[in-house]
């Protein structure tokens, strides 16, 4: 296939939710011949009103076209419907969000009924589909060479990013960075919390809030650098004995302000775990471990 073809190549597509639905118009507009299936019909009829062909059932639809892509609630939904289908050299794109050690079981399942695989986490809310600027992604794991072959169909709707032979790489990568978001959402909820009290903004407040974020989120090259070396306490300018030392004061800052200091406690219990066993001149690098500790 070559490049050329592979840009207005057929794909079916499995799910039509809001980011599959966003996805089908992204290919449409880019004038692939789009077949779509749904569990509910009326969200495929829609898309056939604006040029996809729409299938009466998932064996129909992915006997459509090589490529399918699916993009379903869960890992249990795709088994479901694809229960049965015949897959033979079909090359399946799975995007439904999963954990790793599924998404390498079911690359397994895929191959054990002749289709190839990958695996893909969706780094996008629906709005940013179609909107290059937008900066969404897709990471894509699984065999390179489908990749390759697929790339340029599966780069119109958002972007994409391989990483990794390994199927289960994707979905990795995808929960890592959203739960460093949620993390982060936790921070700004303490925030929020510690002036919705005063006489203070809000409004005002964001964007302190986003530039500090921004800012301390570099942050993580720092700790990326000491977990390759090894040397936790490389190029440090706060060391963990200072941190600790200061946890008092956030902890009695939010008491005086009334606001529960439970998002901020794990981080500081294991902050403590590590300056106890002697590794006051690191960075906080060191909690990495402690949360492998246990594995």
């Amino acid at each position: 296939m070559t490049q050329n073809s592979a840009a207005t190549s057929p794909v079916t597509l499995l799910g039509l939710g809001a980011m599959g639905t966003a996805l089908a118009r992204a290919w449409l507009a880019a004038g692939h011949p789009l077949t779509v299936w749904n569990r509910t019909p009326a969200r495929a009829e829609a898309l056939a009103a604006e040029g996809a062909k729409a299938a009466d059932s998932a064996a129909a639809a992915v006997a459509a076209s090589g490529l399918v892509v699916v993009c379903l609630l869960d890992d249990d939904s795709v088994g479901a419907a694809l229960d049965g289908v015949d897959l033979t050299g079909k090359d399946l794109v799975n995007l439904t969000t999963t954990t790793p050690a599924r998404a390498r079981a079911r690359a397994a399942w895929a191959e054990e009924r002749g289709a190839r695989y990958l695996d893909g986490g969706i780094m996008a809310v629906p709005p940013m589909i179609g909107v290059p600027e937008a900066g969404g992604y897709v990471f894509y794991s699984g065999s390179r060479e489908l990749f390759e072959l697929h790339r340029a169909a599966l780069a119109v709707p958002v972007g994409t990013r391989y990483v990794g032979e390994d199927a289960g790489f994707a979905a990795l990568h995808d929960v890592a960075l959203l739960s460093a978001m949620y993390g982060m959402f936790a921070g700004v909820a303490h925030a929020f919390a510690l002036i919705r009290r005063e006489d203070i903004d809000p409004v005002a407040f964001a964007p302190l809030l986003v530039d500090w974020l921004a800012a301390m989120a570099q942050g993580a090259h720092g700790t990326a650098a000491q977990l390759r070396s090894g040397d936790y306490t490389e190029n440090v300018v706060s060391n963990l004995a200072m941190q600790v030392a200061g946890t008092p004061t956030f902890l009695a800052t939010a008491e005086q302000q009334g606001v529960s200091p439970e998002l901020l406690q794990p981080y500081f219990a294991l902050m403590r775990r590590r300056l106890e066993a002697g590794s006051g001149e690191e960075d906080l690098t060191g909690v990495v471990d402690l949360l492998l500790a246990d594995r």
